[in-house]
């Protein structure tokens, strides 16, 4: 108390005019940001300055404070307590702002990442802002104390020890969090998709902090380990572009050479006039003499990669094909033996 009494009163007048300064500027300030935001079209920095509005307004508070103690000019000892407690307010302050966007981005997640065009699970994305969120109070808490003269690095050393046996005694469930982070950061896969790994095959249902559901086609629910999953090749067959259809026909030996080129010819015909195959790669060609048969090589591809259409433009095109082969006096062949015997004259 003594330390203001001994302040002159010119210094009083300065800093208490100093602090009225702030706080008019901090009320303009206010009134700009929000008439500027307001002419915008989006809705988010609508909500991101609304969150912000009290602790920038705390920030010109304390800044205000700051420059009037500091031209009261009190003792080195009050003046380091007086420092202290605008230090730590600033820390808790900014800290603040960054907790109250991270609970904004929380609650509104699904509208972000929709605008972006990716769908990521809830609860992967909930378990990153709320890692997050608790890693920023730690650090907050930790500038504070260090503010105030504490030595933290012996207790981050403790927390360490503890991590590494925490981490040792739960390796597993360890791993599978780090592999939704890599499902997360790669996108191999979302909701929906049809995927094939060595461990299933099927549809994605849910993608957890811990595993991935899939329903495979015998309608079961698999649930796999994000940390298996994460090191698995996954074949993603959703992610195709158009689904091959590759094979052999065979046809008997006793078809003429000019029959064999006209069933090529319609084939090709056929394939090139259906609404359905993908007139980018079309590959018909009479490619091999088989034991018992004439091969012709046929390698084209569906426009559909949904499963149930690919089957039916398949037996469509199969069954074309059937009645290509009759029209051009031909059949299928199937692995035959001719036995020549020979009659010995005695």
């Amino acid at each position: 108390m003594s330390d203001f009494l001994l302040v002159d009163n010119n210094r009083y007048l300065i800093s208490f005019f100093v602090f009225i300064f702030f706080q008019i500027f901090r009320v303009i300030f206010r009134k700009v940001i929000l008439l500027f935001v307001s002419k915008t079209k989006t809705k988010i920095d609508d909500d991101i300055v609304h969150l912000l509005q009290k602790p920038i307004e705390y920030i010109f508070v304390l800044f205000g404070f700051s420059i009037a103690i500091s031209i009261l000019q009190l003792n080195s000892s009050f003046n380091i307590l007086i420092l202290h407690i605008i230090n730590s307010s600033y820390i808790v302050i900014i800290f603040m702002a960054l907790l109250k966007i991270l609970t904004y981005l929380s609650n509104n997640i699904d509208k972000i990442t929709n605008k972006f065009g990716d769908k990521i699970s809830k609860d992967v994305s909930n378990f990153i802002l709320k890692s997050i969120r608790l890693f920023t109070l730690i650090i907050g808490t930790i500038l504070v104390i260090q503010e105030w003269g504490y030595n933290v690095s012996g207790f981050l050393a403790s927390l360490g020890l503890v991590g590494m046996a925490f981490a040792l005694a739960a390796k597993d469930t360890a791993s599978n969090l780090f592999g939704s982070m890599v499902i997360f950061s790669d996108k191999p896969f979302k909701v929906g998709d049809w995927i094939k790994t060595p461990e299933v095959e099927g549809t994605i249902v849910s993608v957890g902090i811990r595993s991935t559901k899939v329903r495979t086609f015998a309608q079961a629910i698999v649930t796999v380990p994000n940390g298996t999953l994460a090191n698995s090749a996954i074949l993603n067959w959703s992610r195709m572009g158009k689904r091959r259809i590759k094979m052999n026909v065979g046809i008997v030996y006793e078809t003429k050479a000019s029959d064999v080129q006209n069933i090529v010819n319609d084939i090709k015909t056929m394939l090139q006039n259906h609404e359905d195959i993908d007139q980018e790669t079309i590959h018909i060609y009479f490619s091999a003499f088989e034991d018992s048969s004439l091969n012709i090589f046929c390698y084209y591809f569906t426009k559909t990669t949904h499963w149930g259409k690919f089957m039916e433009v398949r037996e469509n095109t199969y069954f074309e094909i059937m009645k290509i082969v009759e029209k051009n006096n031909s059949s299928f062949a199937y692995p035959t033996q001719t036995i020549k015997l020979d009659n010995e004259v005695s």
